[in-house]
């Protein structure tokens, strides 16, 4: 038996960030329940869980970080670890991650370390190259990676071959196979919640989806069959989808009501709805079981399945709110990121779901590297059509070159991203910070390129409020009552939030002195790039 520390790091935000839900760590809640299974004795360390509301400026005031400070969460590390896991799902991350892994070191100087998540799974090589505190990278799934490592370390055999990992030996990083996809996924353990500080975020209802209640993550599916050029989800899940039997979906889900009082359910499938058979089975079971709870898709999900019948179902089995992410209203720029939706058939699965009485969100990126500005114009007035439909809420973010992305490796063979360090990763957090724009697109400027953003969020809200003034009303009413019912409310409350958490709290004294560059890039040269 071994004993195994899994750290979920402080959230970081770019300052003026409209997002940033505070959410239970399901990654690290399903890696320990696959140790705990084989044998082993796990800990969670979650610095968002054990300090939701602590915020701390970082880089200059650059970032917002939710949770424990990386010092303290070294101050909590128990000596007898026999191996320490960090996850690292997004890139934005990683600075502090980097910091944090330096604290762990210190405190741990003879414990491997392991970094998994998107991040590591994008960017093993870079890691290992330039981070001698990582001993080793879990690329994609790390339940059985993570199992198969342990046992090889403590038979004292070589890790050389193993699916799924990335490692350094004699100086040089070497990457093992691809591990197989874990298709049976109704094999792996339930997440291991009574190892999270899960009080914090029930009695205080933070999520990733808007507030209904006291609220827990679940996954019915992973993995995406479609291969857009901007999405890093290729990198990780692969090509292939698979889903669980919905009625362990629905067992997981009763045990939670149970155990814990849960009353909603935000899937964080990539996703969810893919199989119309599937979600009608799904939905049907939730009455013929006669469960009540209500349940999101705050992620976003696919169209093509979702007409008045399969949305009539999920609003009756208790789903409340839905995102699509069309990404762009331009057919053009749709052919050339691979995004295989039809915009009619958008258009009509969203009037389905209207109808059904779900709160509808879209997803939209501008500034992809050859957007024009007449394909955001075409963005603009599609978004004006969806607000005139009764759609609730968009989300405009900018593109940012997320490693392990196709669009990533183009800009980065063609020199338009440069070296990585600090500041790139950290400029990746600025997607949705209104404060700042992107030099990417190549055919539109930045200063343009944030009126195009702005336009777009006036255009689809004053639309909406124009045509239904009692929903401006009801925005006010929500923000000055704590209450939410949409995206838009979540976001107001959460930037409201850090924002007050900041107020209370100085700058870390020395955080951007731990802002560190590549070989090349000089001290401030990140200060060039705006690249979100």
């Amino acid at each position: 038996m071994a004993r195994i520390t899994l750290i979920r790091p402080p959230l970081l935000v770019s300052a003026w960030s409209d997002s940033g839900p505070l959410t239970p760590p399901l990654a690290c809640a399903y890696l320990a329940s696959s140790l705990r299974q084989a044998g082993h004795e796990v800990r969670i360390l979650d610095a968002v869980g054990e300090a939701p509301f602590q915020v701390t400026p970082l880089f200059g005031g650059r970032v917002l970080a939710t949770g424990l400070t990386s010092e303290q969460i070294a101050g909590r590390l128990q000596e007898d670890s026999d191996l320490v896991g960090v996850s690292c799902m997004f890139s934005q991350d990683w600075p502090e991650v980097r910091r944090l892994l330096q604290l762990v070191r210190q405190h741990l100087p003879g414990v491997p370390i392991v970094v998994g998540g998107e991040h590591a799974s994008a960017t093993a090589d870079f890691l290992l190259r330039t981070t001698p505190e990582v001993d080793f990278c879990v690329l994609g799934e790390g339940e059985r990676t993570l199992v198969e490592l342990l046992e090889a370390l403590k038979d004292g055999r070589e890790v050389s071959g193993l699916p799924g990992l990335a490692w350094r030996a004699q100086g040089q990083v070497h990457l093992g196979p691809p591990r197989p996809r874990q298709v049976e996924l109704d094999e792996l353990p339930w997440p291991a919640w009574d190892l999270v500080p899960l009080h914090n975020y029930l009695e205080n209802r933070l999520g990733f989806g808007v507030d209904r209640g006291r609220s827990l993550p679940v996954l019915a599916t992973r993995g995406c069959p479609f291969r857009c050029t901007f999405c890093s989800s290729p990198g990780m899940w692969g090509p292939q989808w698979s889903a669980r039997d919905p009625d362990r979906v629905l067992d997981e889900i009763v045990s939670a009501q149970e155990r814990y009082g849960v009353t909603n359910f935000d899937f964080f499938d990539l996703t969810a709805i893919l199989d119309r058979d599937w979600i009608l089975r799904f939905t049907r079971r939730i009455g013929e079981r006669r469960l009540r709870f209500t349940w999101q898709l705050p992620s976003g999900t696919r169209c093509e399945v979702l007409d008045d019948e399969v949305c009539r179902s999920l609003f009756r089995s208790g789903c409340r709110n839905v995102s699509f992410a069309p990404e762009s209203g331009s057919p053009a720029v749709l052919k050339r990121i691979r995004k295989n939706v039809d915009l009619t058939r958008l258009r009509s699965a969203v009037r389905s779901a209207l109808r059904a009485g779900l709160n509808v969100k879209l997803n939209i990126i501008m500034g992809l590297p050859e957007d024009s500005g007449a394909e955001l114009r075409q963005t603009i007035g599609f978004l004006m059509r969806m607000a005139l439909d009764g759609v609730h809420d968009v989300g405009v973010t900018l593109f940012c070159p997320y490693p392990g992305s196709e669009l990533f490796a183009e800009l980065l063979t063609a020199g338009r991203i440069g070296e990585l360090g600090d500041g790139f990763f950290l400029d990746l957090g600025a997607y949705k910070d209104l404060s700042r724009s992107s030099r990417l697109a190549s055919k539109v400027g930045s200063s343009a390129l944030n009126r195009y953003r702005l336009a777009a969020f006036l255009a689809f809200y004053g639309t909406q409020y124009a045509v239904r003034p009692w929903r401006l009303l009801r925005l006010v009413g929500n923000f000055l009552c704590g209450r939410e019912e949409s995206r838009l409310d979540k976001s107001l409350r959460d930037l409201a939030r850090r924002l007050a958490g900041r107020a209370r709290k100085p700058p870390v004294a020395g955080a951007r002195d731990g802002l560190q560059n590549p070989p090349g890039i000089p001290p401030g040269g990140e200060e060039r790039r705006e690249s979100a």
